[in-house]
C-alpha cells in the first residue's frame, strides 16, 4: 500500500540511500554522479538522499595495500599530493553542482566527502559528512572525530562543530563517519538535539552495517540508514595515480552493505551488496512515537541529575586573530 503523503498527513518522509561507485580519485566527475543520482531520487519521489563515507573523491585504499606507513616514500607522498588536488574544498564552490540540484528539485541530501578546508590551512584533509537544505543550503559539516586506523596516514582529526541534527520533514537527522558510529558519546549529542533519523556513513562492507545498523536503531529508538559506497578493482582504471595498488589489490574492496533499520531494531531492508542501487523507503515518524513510550534516552529515560555529556562544538582553528582599528 503506498503510503498518504499529503499535507494532511506529514508523518511521512521518502528517503533514498544511493550506493554508488565513485569516479575514484576524480572529484569533479564523481560530483557530478553524485547530482545524477539526486535527481534520479527526486524522480523517484525522495525527500532525502544519503550517499556513503568519503565518496568525493574517493576513500584511500592505496595505503593499506602500498606500505601506506613507509617514512619519506616518494610513492605515498605523490599520492597524498594527488589527494589534496582531488579533495572537496567548500568555499571553492566544489559541491555548487549538488547544492543546485537540491535548491532545483527541493530535495535534502546528505553525503560524504574528503574535505580540504582553508580554515585549517588548506592543506590537509579531513573525513567530512556535509548536510544540504532542500533549498541548496549547507547546514553543517561535521568533520570525522577520528579517523581509524591506517586512515590517520591521511586524513587530520576533526572537531564537535558539525554534532548537529536538521529538520527534515517530520524527522530530525543527524549522521557520523564510519567507526564514529561505535561512540556512544558522540550518539548521544545527536539523540540530546532530538534525532530520529540517524544515518550511518560507511566507505561500504556489510560487516559493518549488518552488526551496527540494527542495534543503532534500537538503542535510538530511531530509524537509522547504513549508507555505503562500492568500488571494485575492476573500477580503477590501469592509468590511475594509485595503480601501484593494484599488484595487491583484491576483487572487492568496498561490497556495499546499505541498509534502513526501523525504530524496533528490526530490518526494513536488510543490506544490499555488490552492486550500485537506489533504495528507496517511506518512513512513517509514527513509528517512532510509538517506541519512545517504553524508551526515550534523552527524555524519561535519562538522568540529568546524575550523568550529563558536554559538547564542545567549536570550530577548531590554530589561530585567533584580533586586530586594531584604526
Amino acid at each position: 500500500m503506498t503510503a498518504d503523503k499529503s499535507p494532511s498527513n506529514a508523518d511521512y518522509l521518502t528517503v533514498g540511500l544511493a550506493q554508488i561507485v565513485p569516479v575514484w580519485l576524480d572529484r569533479d566527475a564523481t560530483i557530478n554522479k553524485i547530482a545524477r543520482w539526486c535527481e534520479e531520487a527526486a524522480k523517484r519521489g525522495c525527500d532525502f538522499v544519503a550517499f556513503g563515507e568519503a565518496l568525493a573523491p574517493g576513500y584511500p585504499f592505496w595505503i593499506a595495500l602500498t606500505d601506506g606507513a613507509r617514512y619519506e616514500s616518494n610513492l605515498q607522498k605523490e599520492l597524498h599530493a594527488h589527494y589534496l588536488e582531488q579533495a572537496v574544498q567548500i568555499e571553492a564552490g566544489h559541491l555548487k553542482p549538488i547544492t543546485d540540484v537540491a535548491k532545483q528539485l527541493g530535495i535534502s541530501v546528505m553525503l560524504g566527502i574528503i574535505e580540504r578546508p582553508t580554515d585549517r590551512g588548506g592543506h590537509s584533509v579531513y573525513c567530512s559528512r556535509v548536510h544540504i537544505s532542500s533549498n541548496g543550503v549547507i547546514e553543517s559539516v561535521h568533520r570525522k572525530l577520528m579517523p581509524t586506523y591506517e586512515e590517520r596516514l591521511s586524513w587530520a582529526i576533526g572537531d564537535g562543530h558539525g554534532l548537529q541534527v536538521h529538520r527534515v520533514g517530520p524527522f530530525h537527522v543527524g549522521g557520523l563517519n564510519c567507526f564514529e558510529n561505535w561512540m556512544p558519546l558522540s550518539r548521544a549529542a545527536l539523540y540530546a538535539q532530538g534525532e530520529d533519523l540517524h544515518v550511518a556513513l560507511w566507505p561500504g562492507s556489510v560487516k559493518n552495517t549488518e552488526a551496527t545498523t540494527r542495534f543503532l536503531a534500537r538503542e535510538g529508538r530511531s530509524y537509522v540508514l547504513g549508507v555505503c559506497g562500492l568500488l571494485r578493482k575492476a573500477d580503477i582504471p590501469a592509468d590511475s595515480p594509485a595503480k601501484a595498488m593494484l599488484e595487491n589489490c583484491p576483487e572487492i574492496l568496498a561490497n556495499g552493505g546499505s541498509c534502513i533499520a526501523g525504530p524496533d531494531g528490526n530490518w526494513i531492508i536488510p543490506p544490499v551488496t555488490g552492486h550500485e542501487d537506489l533504495i528507496v523507503a517511506t518512513l512513517d515518524h509514527r513509528v517512532i512515537r510509538r517506541e519512545r513510550q517504553t524508551f526515550d534516552q534523552t527524555g524519561h529515560y535519562s538522568r540529568p541529575d546524575v550523568t550529563r555529556l558536554i559538547v564542545n562544538r567549536e570550530r577548531q582553528t590554530l589561530v585567533s586573530f584580533r586586530d586594531s582599528i584604526d
